[in-house]
Formats: structure tokens, C-alpha cells, sequence
């Protein structure tokens, strides 16, 4: 058995060292789904001021860190991840349907299941170099996954913890729009880890707070994202992807 190595978030769960690599490369920004072509609006809150320097761009991430993914995306994530480990794919559909009915413009719905059908094409794809052989969920891919899905699909079968996978989407997410507002604004690159720095540090509270959200209590909207997506998609010059 290879090296264990005791989880971040605390709980006494482990993480093999294979699990740790999955996790690497399942965040690594040369995971080849795209997410490098989209902004979630940030392109727009740029053209129009809102959104100017690194300061107002970590003050925008961190509160729909704090906010969206608290009360959105991680709860239901943690929910997917125990579906797929329990093999139950109408649960998972359920909670896959929920999360994509909170998307509230056309081009956030758009990308997720863009992501999400990606990265389930590469997993399957990766499945049979990994001890459980077949399909990543022997063959009951849903038919527009969102990334969460995805991710939460990959966790669960290689036996890494709902707390730590909703750590690694929230670092993807982070890594990704970060990136996006160091070509946009632009910032140095020094600037773009200094923000990467500071959610980071926010990470392990927003995943906490997100595992105790209860099923009634999922949903949120942030009608400045909303918006600037919503006006992202009609932008006559773009960098980023609609």
C-alpha cells in the first residue's frame, strides 16, 4: 500500500499518495477541459469599470467564494460525491438538475456543462489506467454533467474525501478566474499570486461552512454576477468564450 498522508481539511481522514496525485492533476491547469476560455462575467466587470485592480478583483472573488460557492456549488458537490459513492445515479442526476437550474444567465449554464462533459470525457477516457478498470461510473454518465458532477464523480471513485474535492474545486475555480484577470486588467503575475494567496488562505473556512448547509438552505443569487455575465454574452469584443 502506498504512503498515506493525513487530509488537510482535519476529520482523520486519509489520502493515499495516488489519491494525492489524482488530486494534482485533476487541479492542474494543463487539465484539458477548457476552463481557460471562460471569465464568468469578469470580462464585462472589467470593460465597464467595476472591476479595475487586484484589490477590487480579490474583493469580487472572495465574496462569491464566500457566497456562491458556500450556498451553492460545494454543498451540492458534497451531495454528488455521496450519490456516486453510493452508486446512485438518480440522486445524482437530482442534484446534478439543481445545480444547473441555478445558473442564472445562459452562458454560466453553457460552460458548466461544457467542463463538466469534458472532464467526464477525459476521466472515462483515464479510467483504465486505474485499479477499478471500465468507465469512471461504469457507464452511467448523465447526459449534461456540470463540472461539480464531474469532479465529485472522480473523487468518489478514487476514495478522496467530499471535504477535500470540494477543497480542489474551489482552488480550480480560484486558479481559473485569477488567471482571467491577470490578462484582462492585466496584472503581474506576482499580483495574480498574491490574490491566489489570499482565497487560499479563505478556502478551508468556505468548505467548512459549506458542509453544514442544509438542503433547504441551497440557492443563492449574486445579481452583479448575473448581470455581467448575462451582458458578457451580447459583448461585441471578447476575449473569453460565451
Amino acid at each position: 500500500m502506498g504512503a498515506r498522508i493525513i487530509e488537510s481539511g482535519g476529520g482523520g481522514h486519509l489520502l493515499s499518495a495516488t489519491g494525492l496525485l489524482r488530486l494534482l492533476q485533476l487541479t492542474s491547469p494543463a487539465l484539458p477541459i477548457g476552463a481557460y476560455a471562460y471569465s464568468q462575467g469578469l470580462e464585462t466587470a472589467v470593460d465597464q469599470g467595476l472591476i479595475s485592480d487586484a484589490q477590487q478583483t480579490r474583493q469580487w472573488l472572495e465574496q462569491m467564494m464566500a457566497y456562491a460557492l458556500t450556498s451553492v456549488d460545494l454543498p451540492v458537490l458534497m451531495r454528488l460525491h455521496g450519490a456516486w459513492s453510493a452508486g446512485d445515479r438518480q440522486l445524482a442526476e437530482r442534484w446534478n438538475a439543481t445545480l444547473l437550474a441555478m445558473r442564472e444567465s445562459r452562458e454560466l449554464r453553457e460552460e458548466d456543462i461544457h467542463l463538466g462533459q469534458a472532464l467526464m470525457r477525459l476521466l472515462n477516457a483515464l479510467a483504465d489506467t486505474d485499479s477499478g478498470g471500465g468507465d469512471l461510473i461504469g457507464g452511467q454518465n448523465l447526459r449534461t454533467p456540470s463540472l461539480a458532477a464531474a469532479v465529485a464523480a472522480a473523487a468518489a471513485r478514487w476514495e478522496i474525501p467530499a471535504s477535500t474535492a470540494a477543497l480542489a474545486y474551489t482552488w480550480m475555480w480560484a486558479e481559473n478566474l485569477v488567471a482571467a484577470a491577470v490578462k484582462l486588467i492585466p496584472l503581474g503575475q506576482t499580483a495574480g499570486q498574491r490574490i491566489l494567496s489570499a482565497l487560499q488562505v479563505r478556502m478551508p473556512e468556505v468548505v467548512a461552512a459549506a458542509a453544514v448547509v442544509k438542503d433547504s438552505e441551497i440557492g443563492l443569487s449574486l445579481p452583479g454576477v448575473a448581470m455581467v455575465s448575462g451582458w458578457h454574452e451580447t459583448q461585441y469584443v471578447r476575449l473569453f468564450r460565451s
